[in-house]
């Protein structure tokens, strides 16, 4: 008999967080090398949540037969998800100027060790500033898009443990 995946398998909702946050990296990285968006500090670290869902998403897929494996990476995806969701509203905010950004936001890079080298990299090195909104449609930046996208996700990914997890319950009683 063929089995087919749901909802309270932890592997689907796994899989569909991880095409979730490949398709929102790609859109992130078409914007950057297709369209010339340059990234600020605060976009790149918005990156880093979605590609740890995406890892968790492939672990899941490795190692199905761990237990509790799959339900435990759903919720760190969440947890994932939900801290990107506070990294982008704080973006959010930097960029309407409800706030001031962090010290990084327009910094051009690492330190340089001599002055040659640091009249190097500011010369060469755009600067892109957090609080500069490059993009927006109807009124929403991508950071503020990057808020509902990540709040959506992260409800996913509790639900879906919340139901593979009580699953598993039933699963284990009835055995």
């Amino acid at each position: 008999m063929l089995h087919r995946p749901t909802l309270i398998d932890p592997r689907l909702p796994a899989v569909l967080l991880a095409l979730a946050s490949a398709g929102v990296l790609g859109a992130a990285f078409v914007f950057q090398y297709g369209f010339g968006y340059q990234p600020c500090i605060l976009c790149l670290y918005q990156r880093v949540p979605y590609a740890a869902v995406l890892g968790f998403g492939i672990i899941t897929l490795a190692f199905p037969r761990w237990r509790g494996l799959g339900d435990a990476l759903l919720v760190a995806s969440g947890l994932a998800l939900l801290a990107n969701a506070g990294i982008a509203t704080y973006h959010v905010g930097v960029e309407h100027h409800w706030w001031a950004g962090t010290s990084a936001c327009g910094a051009t890079g690492g330190a340089a060790l001599t002055l040659e080298d640091l009249r190097a990299q500011v010369m060469k090195a755009p600067v892109v500033r957090c609080d500069e909104i490059q993009w927006e449609l109807f009124g929403i930046t991508m950071a503020g898009y990057n808020v509902v996208v990540s709040l959506a996700l992260s409800a996913f990914a509790f639900l879906s443990a919340r139901l593979a997890y009580r699953a598993a319950g039933r699963t284990e009683a009835a055995a």
